[in-house]
C-alpha cells in the first residue's frame, strides 16, 4: 500500500500564504469525499473540452466501493489520497484515462480488482497506467515481505530501475506517481519523525529532480518545499518567520515594481502579462548555503515574470526592462537560444531597482511558461480536432534524458554503479555551460566539461574515436575546460585504438565516464570472462574443492543476487578484471553448498576424534582477536589497517615478508588488486565462531561519510558516536566548493553488526548522503 499518512488539509503555517506564483493549489478542507469528487470535476471541466466524464465517474464508483471500509491513519476514508491525487492531476490538466488511473492506483494493491477486470471496464490504455503504478508501489515491499534485510542500496537501485522501465512504457505512470508522492508529502506530518525524514530525503533525492527533469516545475517546488519542511524544519520555520516579518512591506516593493514594469511595458506597445512573488523557500535556503549568506544578506529574494505573445516581443519586453533599470553585469541568461536540459525556455536578468535592492525577472511567451510549468504533462493535455478526437504533440527531447537512462540500464550489470551514475545525472544544482557544434547546434554540458565529454555527448563513436580537438579553430589539449560560446571540433581517426583508462580522470560527465566504462568492459569481457573462469576453476582445484557440486543454479543465483550480476558471465568478467576475488566467490558457494549437506561424524571419526588423531586434521593456528589460520602453526598474526576487518567480516590471510599474516577483508582493494605472482601468499582465514573467545577485545574501524555541507554536522555524528559509547580516534573532513561534505572517523568496536548498526544511526543524521568503509 502507498503511504497513507493524514487528512488533506491545507495547514496554517504562514509559508502558506506567501506564495501565489501557480504552484498546484493545495485543496481545502472538505466535509465529505462526494465535496471532492465534485471539485474534481469541475476542475477537468475547465480545461477538457469534451463534457463526457463517465469514464471519470465510473472509476470513483469503483474506488469508493472498494475502499469503503479503509481509512486513513487520520481515520479519514481512504477515497480522500486516490481522489486528491485525481485532483492533483487534474490541475496538470492531464487526459482522462490518466485521471481515472489515479483515482484507481490503489484498487488492485488493496482490494480483489484484478488487473483483467479494470481492464474490462475501462480499456487497456487505463489498465496498462494502474498496472504500471501498482508495480512501483509493490517495489517498497521487496525484501522486507521475504523477511530479508537486503542491502538499501542495491534495492533502491532496483526500484529505480524498474521505476523507468515503467516510466519508458508510458510516461504517465511516473506522473502518477509524482502525483501520489506530493499528495503524500502535503500528509506527512502524521507519520513518525523517521519516516518523515527517510520520505522526504527520498523526495529530494529522485522525485524532485524527476519532476525537474521532466519540466514541471508545478510539483517540482513544492516537492522541494516541502521536503526541507521536514528535512530542516528549524531552517523551514525560521525562513517562514523572517519572511513573514516584512510580508507587506516586501508585497509593496513588488507591486510597485509590476505596476512600474507594466506601465513602461504598456507604453511600447507590448501587450503582456505581469506578476511579481517571493522565491520558494527551498530555493532561498540553498542559495543561503551555497554562499553562506543569512537571509538578511540574500537581496534578489524576488523574481517577476512578464507573459507576452511571441518571441519577438520577448527581446522587445528585454530592451525596455533593460532601459528602466540597471542590469546585474554576468546575471543575463538567455534559456530561449539555449534551453535547458529539460527544454525550459525563458530570458532571465537581475536588475537593480530604483531604491537599490535588487530583483529578478522572467520573460517568456504563453507557451514557454506553459511547457515550464506543465512540463511533459503538456504531451497529454487535449487538443480536439473537429471531429472531436485527440491529437496528442510530441515532446521528444524531454524524454531524451529518460532514454539516456535506460541506455544505462541495458548497459550496466552493477546496481551500485548505476546509482552513482543516477545520483551525479540528477544533480539539480550542477552548473551548466553552452557550446556549439562545428554546424551551430546548442550543446549543454556540465561546468568544467572537456572535449572528452563534448564528443560522448555527440555519438559513443565519436568518443572512442577520437584523437584531439579544436576549440574556436585552435588545437586544445583533452583536459581544455569547455566555456560558454566555445565553438568545439572534435578530430576523429579510424586507425584510432580506442579510449585511454586516463580519460576517465579528465571526465566531468556521467554520460561520457559510463560510455568509456563500457568500451572498456565489452571489448575487454570475453577476455575478462576466460580469465575468471580459469582463476575460479585453478582455486577450487588448488583447494580441492569440487567444483561440480558448488556450481548449481541455485548458489549461482545467490552470489548473482549478492553482488547485484544478471548473470553468470558478468561475474566471470568481474573475477578477470579483478573487481572480485575467486576466493570470494568459491569460499560463498562451498559455505553454501555445506550448509545443505552437512554431514554426522561416522564411529571411527568419533573414536579418531577422542584418540587424539591430529595426524588426519589439518593445522590450525589460533590467534589474537579469535582468528584461525589454516595451514600454518604458530605465526604472529595482524590486523591490515588499509580495511580494517573486523569480526563478521569474510577475512583472508596474507604471509608478509618478516611480519607475520597480514588479516584483510576478501573485498580490500589492496587483495584484489594484487598482481599475479603474489597470489600465492593468499591463505584462508577465518574468525574463531565461539563469540567468549573475542568477547571483551575491540577492533579498529574506519567509515567514511559523504553528506551535504551544514552546520552542526561534526557535532551530530560525534554526538551519535558518543551515544553508542564509542570512542572517536579521529576524524578528518574535508568540504568541495558544491557544498559536499567528505569526512572519515576511525574508532574501535566488537564486530560487524554492532558497526552496522553505527552506520545506520549515522545514516539517519539530516543531511547524510551516503557511507562507505576504507576498503583500501
Amino acid at each position: 500500500m502507498c503511504m497513507t499518512e493524514e487528512k488533506n488539509i491545507v495547514t496554517t503555517d504562514k509559508s502558506e500564504a506567501l506564495f501565489d506564483d501557480g504552484r498546484i493549489e493545495a485543496i481545502q478542507e472538505y466535509q465529505s469525499p462526494e465535496q471532492l469528487y465534485q471539485d474534481l470535476i469541475a476542475r477537468v471541466k475547465k480545461y477538457h473540452p469534451s463534457g463526457d466524464i463517465s469514464l471519470i465517474e465510473k472509476a470513483y464508483r469503483i474506488a469508493y466501493e472498494a475502499h469503503k471500509d479503509q481509512v486513513r491513519k487520520s481515520g479519514e476514508p481512504y477515497i480522500i489520497h486516490p481522489l486528491c491525487v485525481g485532483i492533483i492531476l487534474a490541475d496538470l490538466e492531464m487526459d482522462k484515462e490518466t485521471i481515472a488511473a489515479g483515482l484507481l492506483h490503489d484498487v488492485v494493491e488493496d482490494t480483489i480488482m484484478t488487473d483483467e477486470e479494470i481492464a474490462a471496464e475501462f480499456g487497456s490504455d487505463v489498465a496498462l497506467l494502474v498496472d504500471g503504478v501498482t508495480k512501483l508501489q509493490q517495489l517498497q515491499m521487496a525484501g522486507s515481505m521475504e523477511g530479508k534485510t537486503p542491502d538499501k542500496l542495491e534495492v533502491q537501485a532496483e526500484n529505480l530501475r524498474k521505476m523507468f522501465l515503467a516510466m519508458a512504457k508510458d510516461i504517465r505512470v511516473i506522473l502518477i506517481k509524482l502525483a501520489d508522492r506530493l499528495h503524500n508529502m502535503r500528509t506527512l506530518k502524521h507519520m513518525p519523525p523517521e519516516k518523515q525524514q527517510r520520505i522526504a530525503r527520498e523526495t529530494l533525492d529522485i522525485y524532485s529532480p524527476i519532476a525537474q527533469r521532466l519540466g514541471i516545475s508545478r510539483i517540482k517546488v513544492e516537492l522541494d518545499d516541502l521536503s526541507l519542511k521536514y528535512l530542516e524544519p528549524e531552517v523551514y520555520y525560521d525562513l517562514v518567520e523572517k519572511i513573514a516579518v516584512r510580508k507587506s512591506e516586501r508585497e509593496k516593493y513588488i507591486q510597485n515594481i509590476v505596476n512600474e514594469v507594466s506601465r513602461h511595458i504598456e507604453n511600447a506597445g507590448i501587450e503582456a502579462q505581469v506578476d511579481g512573488r517571493v522565491k520558494h523557500f527551498f530555493r532561498i535556503y540553498k542559495k543561503m548555503k551555497n554562499q553562506n549568506k543569512t537571509i538578511d544578506q540574500i537581496y534578489d529574494l524576488f523574481a517577476v515574470r512578464i507573459i507576452v505573445n511571441s518571441l519577438k516581443d520577448c527581446y522587445a519586453a528585454l530592451g525596455v526592462i533593460h532601459e528602466m533599470y540597471k542590469p546585474i553585469p554576468g546575471r543575463f541568461k538567455d534559456y530561449i537560444a539555449m534551453p535547458k536540459a529539460n527544454m525550459y525556455q525563458s530570458l532571465h536578468t537581475t536588475l537593480i531597482g530604483s531604491s537599490g535592492q535588487p530583483f529578478e525577472i522572467q520573460i517568456r511567451t504563453h507557451e514557454m511558461h506553459k511547457a515550464a510549468e506543465y512540463g511533459i504533462a503538456a504531451h497529454w493535455k487535449y487538443k480536439e480536432a473537429s471531429d472531436g478526437k485527440k491529437v496528442e504533440g510530441q515532446e521528444e527531447e524531454k524524454l531524451a534524458w529518460l532514454r539516456q537512462i535506460l541506455e544505462w540500464q541495458r548497459d550496466m550489470s552493477d546496481n551500485r554503479e548505476f546509482m552513482n551514475l543516477l545520483k551525479n545525472d540528477l544533480d539539480l544544482f550542477s552548473d551548466s555551460v553552452y557550446c556549439f557544434t562545428p554546424t551551430g547546434d546548442v550543446k549543454n554540458l556540465l561546468a568544467g566539461s572537456t572535449p572528452i565529454d563534448f564528443a560522448y555527448s555527440i555519438h559513443s563513436a565519436v568518443g572512442n574515436k577520437m584523437i584531439g580537438a579544436r576549440v574556436n579553430g585552435r588545437l586544445v589539449t583533452i583536459d581544455y575546460e569547455i566555456k560558454n560560446g566555445d565553438r568545439v571540433e572534435i578530430l576523429t581517426s579510424h586507425n584510432s585504438k580506442g579510449p585511454s583508462r586516463d580519460w576517465l580522470n579528465v571526465v566531468k560527465t556521467t554520460q561520457a565516464k559510463n560510455k568509456i566504462n563500457q568500451w572498456f568492459k565489452n571489448e575487454l569481457k570475453e577476455d575478462n570472462i576466460v580469465k575468471g573462469k580459469e582463476l575460479i576453476h585453478a582455486y577450487c582445484k588448488a583447494k580441492s574443492i569440487n567444483i561440480q557440486e558448488i556450481m548449481k543454479p541455485e548458489y549461482m543465483n545467490a552470489i548473482m543476487k549478492r553482488y547485484g550480476f544478471k548473470d553468470w558471465d558478468s561475474v566471470y568478467a568481474a573475477v578477470g578484471h579483478g573487481g572480485l576475488k575467486e576466493g570470494q566467490i568459491v569460499n560463498r558457494m562451498q559455505e553454501l553448498y555445506e550448509k545443505d549437506h552437512r554431514k554426522a561424524m561416522t564411529d571411527q571419526e568419533v573414536l579418531a576424534a577422542i584418540e587424539g588423531e591430529s595426524a588426519s586434521r589439518p593445522v590450525n593456528a589460533r590467534s589474537r582477536g579469535g582468528i584461525v589460520v589454516k595451514g600454518i602453526h604458530d605465526v604472529a598474526v595482524r590486523f591490515s589497517r588499509c580495511c580494517s576487518p573486523v569480526p563478521g567480516d569474510e577475512i583472508v590471510g596474507y604471509v608478509t615478508r618478516g611480519r607475520g599474516v597480514s588479516i584483510h577483508r576478501t573485498d580490500c582493494v589492496n587483495i584484489m588488486n594484487l598482481p599475479e605472482i603474489e597470489r600465492g601468499r593468499i591463505i584462508d582465514a577465518e574468525w574463531q565462531q565461539s563469540p567468549e573467545e573475542v568477547t571483551g577485545e575491540k577492533f579498529f574501524a574506519e567509515i567514511k561519510i559523504y553528506a551535504n555541507n551544514r552546520n552542526g554536522l561534526l557535532a551530530d555524528i560525534s554526538k551519535t558516536l558518543t551515544e553508542k559509547n564509542i570512542d572517536i580516534l579521529s576524524m578528518n573532513t574535508r568540504t568541495s566548493k558544491h557544498g559536499m561534505a567528505t569526512l572519515w572517523t576511525s574508532f574501535e568496536v566488537r564486530s560487524r553488526e554492532e558497526l552496522n548498526r553505527i552506520i545506520d544511526k549515522i545514516r539517519a543524521i539530516d543531511s547524510v548522503i551516503d557511507i562507505e568503509r576504507t576498503s583500501g
